[in-house]
């Protein structure tokens, strides 16, 4: 049976996408975050606002699209978020 991701888990593998996005790239575009990340576009519209107003994800405006990159306070955010998810695992918690 599939085992649905937490919302937690999807915003980890959210900016885990746009930390890890296209080298040489001005950041992930959402097409590519929707494809990396696996979630659907009406649901990471709303999930990318919310990071960015957190300060997490940077939106950069260019014509045509909008880029998202991690902000450092992404990064820690993402390495925090992997130790106490790794944390919780040894405990069997789902995060």
């Amino acid at each position: 049976m599939a085992e649905y991701r937490t919302h937690m888990k999807i915003i980890g593998d959210i900016l885990y996408t746009a930390q890890d996005s296209i080298p040489g790239e001005d950041g992930a575009s959402i097409t590519y975050l929707i494809r990396k990340a696996n979630i659907s576009h009406s649901r990471i519209s709303g999930i990318l606002k919310n990071l960015v107003s957190q300060g997490l994800l940077e939106q950069i405006s260019m014509p045509g699209a909008n880029k998202y990159k991690i902000s450092q306070s992404g990064r820690e955010f993402l390495q925090a978020y992997y130790k106490f998810s790794k944390f919780a695992d040894n405990f069997g918690l789902t995060i």
